[in-house]
């Protein structure tokens, strides 16, 4: 497995007041989440906001640590890592962020831009830099002398190509997506997902694809982790579970997502409440106060993640 995170908590403290500085508790942003990621397969990671998605993704960019757990790849801890290790981990897990509005430096030239994650003394100087920029942007879909331009005369979908041409530079073995196409017109969400499933078939890519687009990650992902209040509550083969959802959470979220043809029939299902506050998550299953399924165990006896089919997990007391 080239890329595992196992059992990944992660926990901020709650402060009260700028100046005090008080704790005054946590904020369990992701509590005792496990992903794996296999070379050239997409994870789609969906939920509602303060689900704890971006936040694993942030992890397995090294953009935080995490309060306990690991992050394995090609299975080794990444806190084991020396200097030249996360270098090399950093050229292999890039990322695509949600904005290219601003994602990319206004006052840089495009090859800059694409270029910076390059490492200095490469040996191949600047001429190779060029030539590597030249190359990526026409894998892109872009013009090789677009390079001399600013970011301020591309497009939306342009530059949502010059950021994912800035994360092939390094020849990236994982690309973490963040919301790619949310910021994008409908009309060119299309051509950048199809840009993504190219890519992925050209170079052997794996996405990590962080979306609240459920039909985005439907087209892209082959497999599905469904995260609520900071925990995962399903994960299973990306069709198998849009065909046929588990957890009732699932089922909901789900239901709110445009069918694939117009004439398809799904009964909206509407859940009461909110989000829980991840200061002070409710006792049992999370998810216990809006689940229409709900049970009396279910508020006090949290569920474990469980294979209740050939390849479908889930934490949910109904199985």
């Amino acid at each position: 497995m080239m890329l595992q995170g196992v059992h990944l908590r992660k926990h901020f403290p709650a402060t009260r007041g700028v100046t005090l500085g008080r704790s005054r508790g946590w904020i369990r942003a992701l509590d005792g989440v496990s992903i794996e990621v296999a070379e050239g397969e997409t994870v789609g990671i969906v939920g509602e906001s303060g689900s704890g998605k971006t936040t694993l993704a942030r992890l397995v960019l090294l953009l935080e640590r995490p309060t306990s757990g690991t992050v394995l790849f090609d299975g080794q801890a990444v806190e084991t890592f020396d200097r030249g290790d996360l270098a090399r981990y950093r050229r292999a897990v890039q990322a695509v962020f949600q904005d290219p509005y601003s994602s990319l430096d206004p006052r840089m030239r495009v090859e800059h831009i694409v270029a910076e994650p390059l490492p200095s003394g490469n040996g191949g100087g600047r001429r190779h830099a060029r030539e590597r920029v030249a190359e990526v942007l026409h894998l892109v879909g872009l013009r090789r002398d677009s390079g001399a331009l600013y970011p301020h005369e591309f497009s939306g979908g342009q530059r949502q190509r010059i950021a994912i041409a800035r994360a092939l530079v390094t020849t990236p073995r994982l690309v973490v997506l963040d919301e790619p196409v949310s910021a994008l017109d409908v009309s060119i969400r299309a051509q950048i997902l199809n840009l993504l499933k190219r890519l992925q078939d050209t170079l052997g890519l794996a996405y990590v694809m962080i979306s609240h687009d459920l039909a985005a990650a439907r087209y892209l992902a082959t497999r599905l982790v469904v995260m609520y209040a900071g925990q995962m509550v399903e994960t299973g083969p990306s069709e198998a579970v849009y065909a046929d959802p588990l957890h009732p959470y699932t089922r909901a979220l789900l239901s709110a997502a445009l069918p694939l043809h117009p004439s398809a029939r799904r009964q909206r299902i509407v859940l009461s409440g909110e989000v829980p506050n991840p200061a002070s998550p409710p006792p049992g299953c999370r998810f216990h106060p809006r689940c229409p399924c709900a049970m009396p165990r279910c508020q006090t006896d949290e569920p474990t993640l469980r294979e209740v089919r050939p390849g479908r997990i889930t934490a949910c007391h109904l199985y």
